[in-house]
């Protein structure tokens, strides 16, 4: 980006702070980038808010960062966004194939149980609009999700790395092309539970697909790269060349921790094939490193 004296460095959902805590930690082993940075989290909660200032207390030296219900209110300019298991948590649509064509699955309360349960919309409505081409062909009874708030926040951050200069790195679970498949689901202290019981109580969480996050940041002028698996990512940025370099100086326990930690993040049966990740940049840009 020729190195601009001001950056908006930018996350979705920050959770706790941790990812950010990190990145600043990394990032002051260069100075002059460290100083141009501008921290900005976009999180509606309260409480998380109050988390994040504090884990990020020791490594912003004084600066607070700002708060944002959302990304329209991050200020313009250079823009570096990090958006990490963000886009699974956000809300989606449910269609379903019928003998008579897709519609929509609704959220209704069985009158003798006064339970929730799913029902299928029977008005006409225009849903096939919503769904691709090669997915409308797919056989009765498929299920295919939809989720237009990530599609609006890929758009907006298209336009936002088209107007100015940046990238965006999306990580999350989900698969690379748009396709049929049922995939939101309930967890409930590292358990799965049934989706409506006790509303609330629960992470609801749904595959993201990123074609359509890629072609909504496309429409808003940015270049997309990837997706690619996390662990062929964190292969080519050198996380086993780190690690190796990490056991030098650690006890034996402290090693098997450094493997364990590894192996989640790039084995094939654990994170690095279910998780993707998806660049952004504006469309002056070369691919980025891992791609």
């Amino acid at each position: 980006m020729g190195a601009p004296d001001r950056v908006n460095l930018v996350e979705l959902g920050p959770g706790r702070g941790t990812l950010m805590r990190d990145a600043l930690r990394a990032a002051a082993m260069l100075p002059p980038f460290r100083a141009a940075l501008r921290v900005h989290l976009v999180e509606t909660s309260p409480v998380l808010r109050a988390r994040q200032e504090a884990e990020l207390a020791p490594v912003l030296q004084g600066r607070t960062p700002v708060w944002h219900d959302n990304l329209a209110s991050v200020p313009d300019g250079p823009l570096l966004l990090i958006a990490n298991e963000f886009f699974d948590a956000l809300p989606i649509r449910q269609f379903e194939k019928t003998v008579h064509g897709w519609t929509e699955r609704l959220v209704d309360v069985d009158p003798e149980t006064e339970a929730f349960r799913i029902v299928l919309d029977r008005r006409p409505g225009p849903v096939e609009a919503l769904i691709p081409a090669h997915v409308r062909i797919a056989p009765v009874g498929s299920v295919f999700e939809v989720c237009p708030a990530a599609t609006s926040i890929a758009h907006e951050t298209g336009a936002r790395l088209a107007s100015s200069e940046g990238a965006a790195l999306i990580v999350d679970y989900g698969h690379p092309r748009s396709a049929p498949g049922e995939t939101l689901q309930a967890v409930r202290r590292h358990a799965f539970v049934p989706v409506l019981e006790a509303p609330g109580t629960a992470d609801l969480t749904a595959h993201v697909d990123f074609e359509m996050l890629a072609t909504a940041a496309q429409a808003g002028g940015a270049r997309a790269w990837g997706p690619v698996t996390q662990g062929g990512f964190l292969a080519s940025l050198g996380i086993r060349e780190r690690a190796a370099l990490l056991r030098q100086r650690a006890t034996p326990d402290q090693a098997a921790d450094i493997d364990s930690a590894v192996q989640r993040l790039i084995g094939e049966t654990e994170m690095g094939t279910l998780f993707k990740v998806l660049a952004l940049t504006d469309p002056r840009q070369e691919a980025p490193a891992g791609f």
